[in-house]
């Protein structure tokens, strides 16, 4: 399932938007944090640099998969949208440790804080990271890239909301080690969701199955479909995000090469509509495979992994991509 060129610009254009506002909060919460000396504010504004960072890395990803394909890169470059999200996860993971570090220093030596104007600059970070976060969030669950920004975005709304308690608390008590606790909430924040980000990107880059389905199930589905006696040596991937590849064996009951036509296109059929998978490659066989000579052999009634190898001679019917 391919992005359209519309949907591409559309959130081409919220990126900038995006990345413009977060660039004026990162400049604002700067001076404020020097300004008031507050440790929590300063750390939101390394989370709003690395949200900037991030959104920047992810338009320059958007901009370059939408490239088409070559002879040597045949799916494209949609894959650059998936590494994006892993570098953003690896950018809040640093950033994390770094604020754990920082915040540790200040309950060692506290120091004063002036909580007016640090409540301030929290405030209007809040309401410019809940606008971004508007922005992109159509997107968020459509394309680990766009989801990578939104959850750094929507971290530093988190933050925001932390630095404005800190400055609450400090205005009415007094109480400064305030600051440093609420920069290791939002560093802790910042540190779980770049572990999810980090971990969806590395199942991509490893060729794991889609979230939703399992090897099992699309063998499974397959098999149901009128005229297919067996399914094996089945693979699903994730080229990057809405973007899904199948590739399988299928041995056929007995017909007429010409009734394999309507085999494949329900086969496509329902593997579309079931997993959204559009982007098949199907080996149609009248004999199986010799057993135990194929990488992923799936029989009734568990799908279980074998060893690759070459094909029963005279096996093969014709192979269909789509």
């Amino acid at each position: 399932m391919h992005v359209p060129i519309h949907s591409h610009t559309i959130i081409e254009k919220r990126f900038l938007i995006s990345l413009s506002l977060t660039g004026i909060i990162f400049l604002a919460e700067v001076v404020g944090g020097l300004w008031t000396g507050s440790l929590a504010l300063l750390s939101d504004a390394a989370h709003v640099f690395l949200d900037a960072f991030a959104l920047g890395v992810s338009y320059v990803a958007i901009r370059l998969a939408a490239l088409p394909p070559n002879d040597r890169h045949t799916y494209g470059y949609h894959r650059l949208r998936v590494l994006a999200a892993l570098a953003n996860g690896a950018t809040l993971l640093l950033v994390a440790f770094e604020i754990f570090r920082e915040a540790w220093e200040r309950l060692q030596h506290p120091a004063p804080v002036l909580a007016g104007p640090m409540l301030a600059v929290a405030i209007v970070g809040l309401v410019v990271n809940l606008v971004v976060a508007l922005v992109l969030r159509e997107h968020d669950h459509h394309d680990l890239n766009v989801r990578s920004a939104f959850l750094h975005v929507l971290g530093d709304a988190l933050a925001s909301v932390g630095v404005i308690v800190a400055g609450v608390v400090i205005a009415l008590t007094g109480w400064t080690l305030i600051d440093p606790l609420v920069s290791m909430l939002i560093g802790l924040i910042i540190l779980l969701g770049s572990g999810q980000v980090l971990l969806k990107s590395v199942h991509i880059l490893v060729e794991g199955m889609p979230e939703g389905m399992t090897a099992t199930q699309v063998a499974e589905v397959m098999q149901q479909v009128a005229g297919v006696s067996q399914v094996h040596d089945l693979h699903v991937w994730t080229v990057s995000p809405g973007y899904v590849s199948l590739s399988a064996h299928v041995v056929l009951d007995d017909q007429s090469l010409s009734q394999s036509q309507s085999v494949m296109d329900a086969l496509k059929k329902r593997l579309a509509e079931r997993f959204g998978i559009e982007h098949t490659t199907v080996q149609f066989e009248c004999v199986s495979c010799e057993p135990g000579t194929v990488m992923c052999q799936y029989d009734q009634p568990s799908w279980t992994p074998g060893t690759h190898a070459a094909h029963a001679e005279g096996s093969t019917r014709h192979i269909d991509e789509g």
